[in-house]
């Protein structure tokens, strides 16, 4: 499913959230410098902002903003004229790679009328960039076949100092008449100015984000003018939420005043339900090929739970996923019946095979449209800003409330389970990491709904490590460790070990094992239940580490935690801005038996851990059986947003964490 409205925003967005992976995109398909035409074509615009006195910068900021200047012409019949300007003076070599290649996308519903570039070198020459340098590519990184296309040009000279602009218009036919336009991105920007040309009676409404309200100026009759000076980047910390809930933004919507256009409405959630089911309904018919396959799957399952259970898995692993997306098929399925035939299908078409199959058994389901990125889509502003669909099942009655995880209560759908026919790691009951603490847009016959996708509970993620290892006297440790995986843990490592082969695997395990040990051998490995996706998921490793335990005199140092890190997070030391944001809840535990070299005794031992906070628990001990020490501890999830108030809590918990993380037992050999 491609959302066609989000991509609009690249262009601007070279140094915004996704602006990574197109430009690696942009600057393997630019394969060589252009043959640039100097003097004489760099309009007035780009020298003036070049000229631009500018605040002063830190020494990290790689680039500024000198303008990002759009104007947005809305005509009688519904068509949108874009004219976008922007342009970037250099400041680092790291914004070197990020700033040499800019483009514009387009596709079926949209043609490029301008498209221009130009380079002011550091010495002050001044470059235009030719017509016959611009290329062409495909933006697709996972479709078969789309008709997402981006025009693409390499600025000759992108260097430290070097300013960088280009220009283009665009003509669109959009699905919606709505924009959603971003003041700021991972660099500074000095003048920002988004202009709205409305034809007469039409109207608008805008939602600021992150930012206070600016009234707009008015320059003629129905144009609309905001301008933001000045705003600071977005800067990068570990952990922090989507830029969508940090950068400045707002959202535009306006409202024709001709009755012919008001499919392109999008004033409420209803509305987009109501296009977006639409497209869906002409496609779920069952057909006789759809029947005998449920019968075929559902043939001696006793309850509706286990032929819900065998639909779904089907459509999750046996219909391979591929995309075939052109114009409105970017939100348009295939029919159910063609997906079965030909055996794939994108994930709307996924969706709708499985609601057909689901029918047949007696099963309603519908369509929910959702965003794979939490925090985009914002509830105050109905839009179709989705990139993805999964399927809400109506629970039957004779299955068990609690059965499934994902259950929700819901006064207009009843009892509902979400679930994501694409995933295939992630089986019914359960839903991705990134799915979660989310908004999705259930539609249907009767309706529409934006529903808050739940936070699974800590204890549907866990992972429990368990070895029983022996240490010699010269410190060298060996023995076997076992990690038990539910939930997402699982699903995220089936995902890397099951199209790996033997070699493959072994890396990946060897890997692991080297965040936490030195001059170790992996010497045997297996793996339990891993194209079981509706079980736990095992790792049993067996190993030997020399010199694990350091020597001091009579003395052997002993870090009970022998592999794995509770939190997996980094806050850094500077301080932060944003609140951090955990992938889901989850519970990690641990009890390690390590067997003490003979002559030696335990001399000492850290103290018992505890620690509590809003967010999380964590507790650990360090005991003595016998000859065997005992590491047990647990480390608990149970919020994925941490705001800024909160953030010294959460340093003082997870620098406890740390803390035992690093503890050591002292063992001192005993004097005969």
């Amino acid at each position: 499913m491609t959302t066609h409205k989000s991509c609009w925003r690249r262009p601007r967005a070279l140094a915004i959230e996704a602006a990574l992976w197109f430009l690696l995109l942009c600057i393997a398909a630019v394969t060589c410098a252009p043959a640039a035409r100097a003097g004489g074509g760099v309009p007035d615009w780009v020298r003036n902002a070049a000229a631009e006195k500018l605040p002063t910068y830190n020494a990290e900021i790689k680039a500024v903003q000198l303008l990002d200047d759009t104007e947005i012409v809305v005509k009688d019949d519904g068509q949108v004229v874009e004219h976008y300007r922007g342009a970037f003076r250099i400041l680092r070599p790291e914004g070197i790679r990020e700033f040499e290649v800019a483009g514009v996308p387009y596709g079926s519903w949209s043609r490029i009328l301008l498209f221009k570039a130009w380079n002011i070198t550091p010495s002050g020459e001044e470059i235009e960039v030719s017509d016959k340098d611009i290329e062409e590519a495909g933006l697709s990184s996972y479709e078969v076949y789309t008709d997402f296309r981006e025009k693409l040009v390499r600025f000759p000279v992108a260097r430290v100092g070097s300013v960088v602009a280009f220009e283009y218009i665009q003509q669109r036919t959009p699905f919606h008449f709505d924009e959603d336009w971003y003041f700021q991105s991972g660099v500074p920007s000095h003048d920002s100015r988004i202009s709205l040309q409305l034809p007469p009676g039409w109207e608008y409404t805008a939602l600021w984000a992150n930012m206070s309200e600016q009234k707009p100026e008015m320059p003629s009759p129905n144009t609309y003018v905001w301008e933001v000076k000045d705003s600071p980047a977005i800067e990068i910390e570990p952990h922090m939420p989507p830029a969508s809930e940090i950068a400045a933004h707002v959202y535009l919507k306006y409202f024709p005043s001709n009755p012919a256009l008001r499919s392109k409405i999008t004033g409420t959630w209803q509305e987009v339900g109501s296009w977006a089911w639409s497209l869906e309904e002409p496609m779920l018919a069952s057909t006789s090929e759809i029947k005998e396959k449920v019968a075929e799957l559902t043939a001696g399952k006793t309850t509706t739970l286990e032929k819900m259970e065998a639909l779904t898995e089907y459509v999750q692993r046996q219909i391979r996923y591929a995309a075939i997306e052109i114009g409105i098929g970017g939100w348009q399925p295939h029919s159910a019946g063609d997906v079965l035939t030909h055996q794939y299908g994108d994930c709307k078409d996924k969706a709708t095979l499985l609601s057909a199959m689901l029918a047949d058994i007696g099963v309603k389901s519908y369509d929910v449209a959702i965003n794979t990125r939490r925090g985009v889509t914002n509830p105050q502003f109905p839009s179709n800003e989705f990139d993805h669909m999964i399927t809400a099942i109506v629970i039957p009655d004779d299955v068990p409330e609690n059965m499934l995880y994902t259950e929700m209560k819901d006064p207009k759908f009843r009892r509902i389970a979400l679930f994501d026919p694409t995933n295939e790691f992630v089986p019914l009951g359960y839903l991705p990491s990134y799915e979660q603490d989310s908004y999705g847009l259930i539609f249907g016959p009767n309706g529409s709904e934006l529903v808050h996708t739940p936070i699974l509970p800590a204890a549907t993620n866990r992972v429990l490590r368990t070895a029983k290892l022996a240490l010699d006297s010269t410190g060298n440790l060996s023995g076997e460790i076992q990690e038990t995986m539910w939930g997402n843990p699982a699903a995220k490592k089936r995902e890397t070990l099951v199209d790996a082969d033997q070699s493959q695997r072994a890396k990946i395990m060897e890997s692991f094992l080297g965040n936490f040990l030195d001059n170790f051998t992996l010497t045997r490995a297996t793996i339990g239940n891993l194209d079981i996706y509706d079980q736990f998921l095992t790792l049993n490793y067996q190993i030997s580490a020399d010199n694990y335990a350091k020597s001091a005199g009579d003395l052997l140092i002993v870090r009970p935690r022998v592999v794995g890190e509770s939190s997996g997070v980094f806050l850094g030391k500077k301080e932060r801005k944003y609140p951090v944001e955990f992938s889901y809840a989850r519970i990690q535990s641990e009890v390690f038996d390590i067997t003490l070299p003979a002559g030696y005794k335990v001399d000492e031992l850290p103290e018992p851990m505890k620690a509590e906070c809003e967010f999380g628990k964590f507790q650990s001990e360090v005991g003595v059986e016998g000859s065997t020490l005992e590491y047990k501890r647990s480390y608990e999830i149970n919020s994925i947003m941490v705001p800024t108030a909160k953030l010294q809590e959460l340093r003082e918990f997870l620098g406890k964490i740390e803390a035992d993380d690093n503890a050591s037992v002292v063992l001192k050999k005993i004097t005969p």
